[in-house]
């Protein structure tokens, strides 16, 4: 070679050295290749594709109200990803993905061209496959090493998986912010819709994310996700996936973000977290990733009734006690103007509740309050917008609770779609509607706000029921021979210390009024304590407490004094709701319950509520007579009583319940039904006080229940129980009687010389209405 001219040389000896080190090279990456491929991973996980998918759970009809777990993923097969949507992806991630074999050499080139010109690392080359690789099997770190392994992972995948495949693989795997996986759980947590039904705009932005799911969130980093979409979207165009006038439409489509990540169908918290507390009990060890689906017994219309119809009346007893003033205040030194950034990422701290969303005053005076809303929206309140707040709003307002601005405040809009000041409420409430005839429960509200207040007041609140425990009083002494036309005495009673054991007791009627002799039906439908005492003396307090445990309440939260009468034991709404179905359906005691059944992640039915139906003898609780007479003298409460509000407003003479107010005004409650409902509507505050003068049952709690009943009954025809066997009946409207057959000719048992009552504790305090 020393023979060759010196020219030659030159050209030669470079590409004999370049050739020698290229051979090395090659001769390297066979050996790297043979050594290393044997060792790669099993592709089972991918052909064997099981994702970690949350707990769901749906009421009866179908509707998701809750999913727990730590990726937020629903899994859809390729087919039915849109093409919109797979377009999206493909113009923003690979548009060569259907051409290359796992590695695009063209993309790598192109990139790198770009990364030399714009001197830097600013553009990627990582195919599809490449990222499912990493996805599935490798870290996130940047070395040779990993990207080897991802280079042949890509080629193995590539050989024994299709494209339709791998792709379907990444639309479901790949992480998207908010906790969701895949693209279909993004188009719900993002845009509240399914994958099927998004837009070119929306799946434009879903497209952008892979890249940077943090920097391109559309909710935390809104310009930067617009400048990203519009990237997308200008490739899909580049590409033919759409045409001029779908990308000029889409660039100019507003996105309408679901900004509360934890909105669902309807609003259900309470009934989504005891629907998981069952499954994690039944199902420990993989409730939260297998994919379960809780169904459980709640209707959606009429959950979402009851849902409105507590806020409406939390907010309306929250008005009729005045505004309390600001809620907290903000530095508003640093905020150079009405539209700066920083006031919204300090609202953003600020949690909604419900339709009560956190606003900042800009400006205030007895006229006008100027709000400013998150994302940038101004309000200018005035008139009956600021009515509810106009003693916050005057000078002499005390300075920790005067609206000025720096001031957090509630707005929301009201029936005719205009914005007003509101506030959060302090009291709580509670609302539970069960099926008489199974025990399904179609509604359950825990509280006023999940998020605020976790404590489930249906079934965790323990408090006096008041006058609303008097029908089972009732009923006890129906058993004993009484009859809703038994004469008993309105009038003082003194039970006398050594009658109590402890201290002289005179109770009074909550209106202060006595009318003398009268029947127990109208005493009921009045709610006369005096008659309700006088019951209770002549029956006894303890074959009353025993008595009361058919209905399913705890013998030991209901000691048997005559304070027992007014209600001064402890209940739970759940429990009143189980007492009245009783009144409801016949006389049988029902097993409410809230989970209908469970399914896995192949559909079936793992887990099953075993239920038993009124009508079977073997959960009788009281005789079917007995039943019945309580239902007629219930609906006169409803008709002509404490209650009569709820056939006025709902025209229907088929309604029965009865209302309860604690003394004090510290409980306020009315249970009802409907043959083929009943529901108990609860309010007071959970550090028990005063709810104020004239907050009894009937004008705290029955426009709850009637508000959830105006939805539950609005189709229903009007029902009644049907007279049973062995009655005897005489009368008509308010003078109605029955009477057992084989009573028919004795006389009433008389109310003197009632048992000797046992020691009670200070009954100096006893509940009223």
């Amino acid at each position: 070679m020393s023979s060759l001219p010196l020219p030659l040389r030159l050209i030669l000896y470079p590409l004999l050295l370049v050739s020698g080190l290229l051979a090395m090279g090659v001769a390297i990456a066979l050996i790297v290749l043979v050594l290393t491929y044997p060792n790669l991973p099993s592709l089972e996980v991918l052909t064997d594709y099981r994702p970690k998918i949350p707990l769901r759970v749906y009421t009866a009809d179908g509707h998701l109200i809750g999913e727990f777990g730590e990726e937020r993923r629903a899994v859809v097969a390729i087919g039915e990803v849109p093409p919109v949507m797979k377009n999206a992806i493909l113009s923003a991630e690979d548009d060569r993905f259907y051409q290359h074999g796992g590695i695009d050499y063209l993309g790598m080139l192109r990139a790198a061209v770009t990364n030399v010109v714009g001197g830097g690392k600013r553009q990627g080359a990582s195919t599809i496959t490449q990222q499912v690789a990493r996805n599935f099997f490798l870290s996130s770190e940047k070395t040779y090493s990993r990207k080897l392994y991802e280079i042949l992972l890509s080629f193995k995948i590539e050989s024994n998986l299709g494209k339709d495949q791998i792709l379907e693989l990444y639309i479901n795997q790949i992480f998207l912010g908010q906790r969701a996986y895949g693209f279909a759980a993004a188009a719900q947590i993002y845009f509240g819709k399914p994958l099927k039904d998004i837009s070119i705009a929306e799946a434009a932005m879903l497209a952008g994310l892979p890249k940077a799911p943090s920097a391109y969130n559309p909710i935390v980093n809104p310009k930067r996700a617009r400048l990203r979409q519009q990237y997308v979207l200008r490739r899909m165009h580049e590409l033919g996936h759409i045409n001029d006038s779908q990308y000029e439409a889409a660039l100019k489509e507003p996105l309408v973000l679901k900004r509360d990540l934890g909105d669902y169908a309807v609003h259900a918290e309470y009934v989504a977290e005891m629907a998981r507390q069952i499954a994690a009990e039944r199902f420990p060890d993989d409730v939260y990733t297998r994919g379960l689906k809780v169904y459980t017994t709640l209707i959606k219309g009429e959950q979402e009734a009851a849902y409105a119809a507590l806020r409406k009346g939390v907010l309306d007893y929250d008005k009729r006690h005045g505004y309390r003033g600001a809620e907290s205040y903000l530095d508003l030194k640093d905020i150079k103007s009405d539209q700066d950034e920083a006031i919204d990422e300090a609202l953003q701290d600020i949690p909604d509740a419900g339709d009560l969303l956190p606003g900042l005053v800009l400006a205030a005076d007895s006229k006008q309050v100027k709000v400013y809303r998150k994302g940038g929206e101004i309000l200018n309140l005035s008139g009956d917008a600021i009515k509810f707040a106009s003693r916050m709003l005057d000078d002499k307002a005390p300075p920790n609770k005067r609206l000025k601005r720096g001031a957090i405040v509630r707005v929301n809009k009201d029936d005719k779609g205009q914005w007003q000041i509101v506030q959060l409420p302090e009291v709580e409430s509670a609302f539970v509607a069960v099926s008489p005839k199974d025990g399904a429960i179609h509604a359950l509200v825990g509280g006023f706000d999940f998020n605020r207040n976790k404590f489930n007041h249906v079934t965790q609140a323990w408090r006096q029921p008041g006058s609303s425990f008097k029908p089972f009083i009732y009923s006890a002494a129906l058993e004993k021979g009484y009859t809703p036309g038994s004469i008993v005495a309105d009038e003082p009673i003194t039970i006398s210390a050594s009658e109590t054991g402890s201290q002289a007791w005179t109770p009074h009627n909550y209106d202060g009024k006595y009318e003398g002799p009268m029947r127990i039906r109208t005493a009921l439908a009045k709610s006369k304590n005096m008659v309700s005492i006088r019951l209770l003396q002549a029956i006894s307090p303890q074959y009353a407490q025993d008595y009361a445990s058919r209905f399913g309440f705890d013998a030991d939260k209901h000691p048997p004094y005559l304070t027992m009468a007014l209600g001064a034991g402890s209940v739970t709404p759940w429990q009143m709701v189980t007492g009245y179905a009783v009144f409801a359906n016949g006389g049988y005691k029902i097993s409410p319950y809230v989970v209908r059944e469970i399914r896995d992640e192949r559909n079936q039915v793992i887990a099953q509520a075993s239920t038993t139906e009124a009508g079977d003898e073997s959960i009788r609780a009281i005789d079917a007579r007995n039943a019945f007479m309580m239902d007629t003298m219930l609906r006169d409460v409803t008709i002509y009583g404490t209650a009569a509000k709820a056939s006025a407003i709902l025209k229907r003479q088929d309604l029965a319940g009865k209302t309860g107010t604690t003394n004090e005004y510290v409980d306020a409650w009315f249970c009802g039904y409907q043959v083929s409902v009943a529901g108990c509507a609860w309010v007071g505050f959970d550090q028990p006080k005063k709810l104020g003068n004239s907050e009894t049952g009937g004008v705290a709690s029955l426009p709850i229940w009637i508000g959830y009943m105006q939805r539950a009954l609005k189709d229903a025809p009007i029902a009644t129980l049907p007279q049973p066997e062995g009655l005897v009946a005489s009368g008509e409207g308010r003078e109605r009687n029955f009477v057992y057959s084989e009573n028919a000719h004795k006389e009433a048992p008389a109310e003197e010389n009632p048992p000797p009552l046992p020691e009670r504790p200070d009954l100096s305090k006893p509940p009223s209405d």
